[in-house]
């Protein structure tokens, strides 16, 4: 299955149906009077946040969803049915936002919730609820209310507890690939990584989910390579594993460079948790790794491991200081929850 991450579609939630204008007529009822029914309600469009979904390619080949209109109301006092809801369904961690994009309707963290994002329009009255002692044969009746229509984004942000970053052929795969089930496409080239990735890693009978984000380049914040689209997916990490090549030129350098992306797309991004790790270490000497870990530290990285993917060398090491910062983070959430008190008037 493909991986989509962003969608515009089209919602259109359904018209009321209008009033009807009836008097009652039958043989010995004298006086019958009005009995025109209520017109019925629009369907609303609703978004619901379920599981087993992680794409929203189901929204790139139909973009519009409209919900039915009401039915009039009928003599005898007879409402007229109303339409039925649509459900948008969508996977977990997906934001809906304006057609602008600068206004966040919506943002389905946790399987189940619903909003709706289209309220159906209310049905018109029909002449039977103007009857009055003052006008008893009322022949007004209204319209149903009109339902609304707008363009929205569906936006995916995959919900992983540890972030895969750094420049393309840095390897993020390949670490991934090796601390998970996951199988990425890994080749000795840069943007070997199209998409994001998932993996669920274990360490010390614990698990947790990795996300492989594909590499980060000079410019991204501003739109240039591929790491732009994917950075959102990293906003929900706990904590970010920061590759650095370490037998590229000048691994300092291209260190300093994915953080100033990270804090020109993002401040409260670039402050998450790091951990960066000197990746391909089986190709260098003991010497020239203490030399990468020195200067990564003069530069301002903060945790520096070294780690070979490949090798298996430090890989289970750095899982659970991943772990341990993830566990924490959850640790502070719960307890953050916690303090919240119900309100009581």
């Amino acid at each position: 299955m493909k991986f989509l991450d962003q969608a515009k579609v089209y919602i259109q939630s359904g018209n009321g149906g209008p009033g009807c204008v009836s008097f009652r007529r039958e043989a010995h009822v004298p006086r019958g009077g009005p009995d025109g029914g209520d017109g019925g309600r629009g369907g609303s469009v609703i978004a619901e946040c379920v599981n087993g979904l992680n794409t929203l390619i189901d929204y790139r080949y139909q973009q519009h969803f409209k919900a039915p209109s009401g039915r009039g109301g009928a003599g005898r006092n007879r409402a007229g049915p109303s339409g039925g809801d649509i459900t948008l369904k969508l996977p977990v961690g997906t934001q809906i936002m304006n057609e602008d994009g600068d206004l966040v309707l919506a943002d389905l963290t946790e399987v189940g919730q619903r909003i709706v994002l289209a309220q159906g329009g209310d049905g018109g009255r029909g002449n039977a609820s103007f009857k009055s002692s003052t006008n008893q044969a009322p022949r007004r009746a209204d319209k149903g209310f009109p339902g609304l229509g707008m363009w929205v984004w569906l936006r995916l942000k995959l919900i992983a507890d540890a972030g895969l970053i750094g420049l393309p052929n840095a390897g993020k795969s390949t670490f991934l690939a090796a601390t998970s089930s996951a199988r990425p496409k890994i080749a000795n080239y840069p943007f070997t990584t199209l998409h994001p990735g998932l993996g669920v890693v274990g360490v010390d009978d614990h698990e947790f989910v990795l996300a492989d984000i594909p590499g980060l380049v000079e410019g991204a914040h501003e739109g240039v390579g591929l790491g732009h689209r994917f950075l959102g997916h990293v906003e929900r990490c706990q904590v970010l594993l920061h590759l650095v090549d370490g037998t590229a030129d000048d691994p300092a350098a291209d260190w300093q460079t994915v953080r100033d992306e990270l804090n020109a797309y993002d401040a409260g991004l670039g402050a998450k948790r790091e951990i960066t790790a000197i990746s391909k270490i089986d190709s260098l000497t003991e010497d020239e790794v203490d030399e990468l870990t020195a200067s990564l530290k003069a530069a301002g990285a903060k945790e520096v491991v070294a780690v070979s993917a490949v090798a298996g060398l430090n890989v289970v090491e750095t899982l659970r200081q991943l772990y341990d910062i993830i566990n924490q983070s959850r640790i502070e959430e719960d307890e953050a929850q916690r303090e919240i008190k119900p309100w009581t008037p």
